[in-house]
């Protein structure tokens, strides 16, 4: 059996390695062309496709979970009108790490299915572990997903809080921070982290504990949503 599959193989690869008798050279190096444009436009459609709302709120772990605490921050509605999807904040703009981001994400399909965080209590069970996975990969890329929107330079200093001003033009001007050390929460709700294990990495940041934490997020854009208060 195994060298049956060997010789076929072969005569495959001798097919494929042969020179074309009916096809001039033009016209496959046209057809090669074609074909890699219908590829590269049908790959790139379906990556887009995967970064749309619908398709990242169409299992009932997103949607009826962390989509639903998303829609009462202010990157879901605000006075501006410009609503960041799931995307915007998971997955970088930039090709080369939007695949990379891509291949990592894919592990979430066996979590479906399997069941992982099938039921709201599962999903309570893993939420702290799910949390510091995306917290510490936003830490490791410089919050490189924030920065799809967000970007140091164009701040306007004058028109945030005092607070703000002192903590942006400390801590991240110097690089010492990132976006996540102070911004975790700001668009779903803080898990409850046990006592002695909260960020190390942001002194000062309000984690909320146990039924606190809904509460807070809750809140609104004028209280949890705002900067981390320190």
């Amino acid at each position: 059996m195994f060298q049956a599959t060997i010789r076929l193989l072969h005569r495959y690869w001798t097919v494929l390695r042969r020179p074309s008798v009916h096809f001039s050279l033009g016209f496959l190096t046209l057809g090669g062309f074609i074909g890699g444009i219908v590829f590269w436009g049908a790959f790139n459609t379906a990556m887009e496709l995967t970064n749309t709302e619908a398709f990242c709120t169409g299992c009932h772990e997103m949607r009826e979970n962390v989509y639903a605490e998303l829609k009462s921050t202010i990157h879901y509605t605000n006075r501006s009108g410009v609503r960041a999807i799931c995307s915007n904040c998971h997955v970088p703009h930039d090709w080369t790490y939007k695949i990379a981001r891509k291949m990592q994400a894919s592990k979430e399909v066996w979590g479906k299915i399997f069941g992982t965080i099938s039921t709201r209590e599962k999903f309570q069970e893993k939420r702290l572990e799910l949390a510091q996975h995306e917290w510490a990969r936003l830490k490791a890329n410089d919050s490189l997903e924030c920065r799809n929107c967000h970007n140091y330079d164009s701040m306007d200093f004058t028109r945030q809080s005092v607070r703000a001003q002192a903590m942006h033009s400390t801590y991240l001007a110097s690089k010492e921070k990132t976006c996540i050390d102070c911004h975790k929460g700001i668009a779903h709700h803080l898990p409850h982290i046990p006592p002695g294990e909260g960020p190390s990495d942001s002194p000062g940041q309000t984690v909320p504990k146990g039924d606190d934490a809904a509460r807070v997020s809750a809140a609104g854009p004028n209280d949890a949503d705002r900067p981390a208060q320190r």
